[in-house]
């Protein structure tokens, strides 16, 4: 009788990738976890138990085909576990490092459900990818027939990227316009590299490449070429620009007052070896700062992780809520604090201060010199809001003054104005700023343009980037097979 290879989470503990000591991981940038071994991965592949209705995989934005590919882990079919999560993952090495699986697939796992711990869904997904790179399985992209419409896709982010791969495989040709000198939107340059090495996203980018996507960066639609010109050039136009707008606090723009934005794209750059003034003159560096960091979610733990790395004398969080109502991802937080990061919560900034304002939080002055402090307002818990999280009330009188050289304003991100940006008439957007298109299709208000991602959602994951991504590629390829009947008739 052949021998049992899954439902062992009665017998196998979970057992996550070994990660590196904080004293040694927070001096650089590499990824914190390890790799697992082979058979190590076939191991806690094995823990699953192949539930009949398995939550993971309908909790994971793109539904990727999880039990399966676990199964072919277990039973050491590598290639055939990558080619399945390849289906219905675009990016599947970048999910399996970035995704919140602690709230997504990993935390509606069946076994974590009845105590046993969750299978270790992220941890295998990028193994199985990475190996698949290693093995030379990861291959260009090859349309069996070259199609003659075309496709223009502005921003090179997840959700970009994603429609780009799906529409090339089909033989369309592809476009991508992006503002930066390098693919990969925040993939590269906001997400530091100890938690996605560059050369993880930089590997994805030259396979588009060699598949027959072109690039076309240090391209700023609306000023190096326009909207009207894209549309034009093209049979379908995709918006995928995510939003890099930040919100803002009143009185920050002094010195030593930084979008987190600006900091962590200063970083990146940095990694791959680029001159970057703004860091090297001091400006965006941490190196021996007393750094504030205000904001709760994954933007603002990689900054207070980056600014560990990078040197700094201390680093404080400050978040209006307590820990359990933080909205990034409760991993993140734990690695920060095992790295060196003070949490304040239930505090929220009142003001600035520097010499002029003799550190008197009393005194509601702009300040004009250099950042010295931060004036904090603490909080307590009141009723839910409409998301059901407590809203935070201000204890009337109580603040203090937090000494800093450097505060990273991370206050999550908002759209740019694309209408008037791009000068273009009957885009519509809602009263967010957010692009209106269908949920499904990406579907806009003008016609064969379509939009996905942030700029489209708000802020939010990059699965859910790849996942509009995918689904507008599936509708263009249907817009395009009508505009050719009708052309035909």
């Amino acid at each position: 009788m052949a021998e049992q290879k899954m439902l062992k989470f009665t017998t196998v503990g979970r057992d996550m990738p070994d990660k590196r000591p904080p004293d040694l991981r927070n001096r650089d940038f590499h990824e914190i976890y390890a790799e697992y071994a082979r058979d190590k991965a076939a191991e806690q592949s094995a823990r699953c138990s192949q539930c009949g209705v398995p939550y993971c995989q309908s909790h994971c934005p793109l539904h990727n085909n999880i039990p399966d590919w676990l199964r072919l882990t277990a039973e050491g079919r590598l290639q055939e576990a990558y080619d399945i999560s390849q289906e219905t993952n675009t990016f599947p090495e970048i999910c399996g490092r970035i995704c919140p699986q602690d709230r997504l697939c990993e935390g509606n796992c069946v076994i974590e459900q009845s105590g046993h711990g969750t299978v270790t869904i992220g941890a295998v997904e990028k193994y199985l990818t990475d190996t698949a790179f290693d093995q030379g399985w990861v291959r260009p992209i090859r349309p069996t027939v070259e199609r003659t419409e075309s496709v223009g896709i502005i921003g090179a982010g997840p959700g970009g990227l994603a429609a780009a791969d799906r529409l090339r495989r089909q033989g369309v040709q592809v476009t991508v316009y992006d503002r930066y000198d390098r693919g990969g939107g925040l993939m590269t340059y906001g997400i530091p590299g100890f938690k996605l090495e560059k050369d993880v996203v930089m590997k994805r980018m030259q396979q588009l490449e060699d598949g027959g996507v072109e690039f076309q960066l240090n391209c700023n639609v609306g000023e190096d070429i326009s909207f009207d010109a894209i549309r034009g050039k093209h049979d379908a136009v995709v918006i995928a620009t995510g939003v890099y707008k930040t919100r803002d606090l009143p009185d920050a723009d002094a010195d030593g007052i930084v979008r987190a934005i600006d900091y962590l794209t200063a970083s990146n750059r940095k990694s791959f070896g680029d001159d970057v003034e703004e860091f090297d003159n001091g400006e965006l560096n941490a190196d021996g700062k007393r750094v504030v960091v205000i904001g709760g979610g994954d933007t603002a733990m990689d900054c207070v992780r980056t600014a560990i790395r990078q040197g700094a004398k201390s680093v404080k969080c400050l978040y209006r809520r307590d820990k359990q109502n933080m909205p990034g991802s409760q991993r993140e937080v734990a690695n920060a604090e095992e790295e060196g990061v003070e949490f304040i919560w239930l505090s929220t900034p009142k003001m600035f201060v520097d010499d002029a304002t003799k550190m008197d939080p009393d005194t509601p002055a702009p300040i004009s010199g250099p950042l010295r402090g931060v004036v904090v307002d603490k909080m307590r818990l009141g009723q839910p809001d409409v998301s059901g999280r407590q809203s935070p009330e201000l204890i009337q009188g109580a603040h203090y003054v937090e000494e800093a050289d450097l505060a990273i304003k991370a206050l999550g991100f908002e759209p740019e104005d694309l209408p008037a940006l791009w000068g273009v008439e009957g885009l519509e957007v809602t009263r967010w700023g957010t692009v209106k298109a269908d949920f499904t299709t990406g579907k806009t208000s003008l016609d064969g343009v379509y939009a996905v991602g942030d700029i489209v959602r708000g802020a939010s994951l990059v699965v859910w980037a790849i996942r509009d991504g995918r689904d507008a590629a599936d509708a263009i390829m249907g817009y395009l097979s009508d505009a050719s009947a009708v052309a035909a008739e």
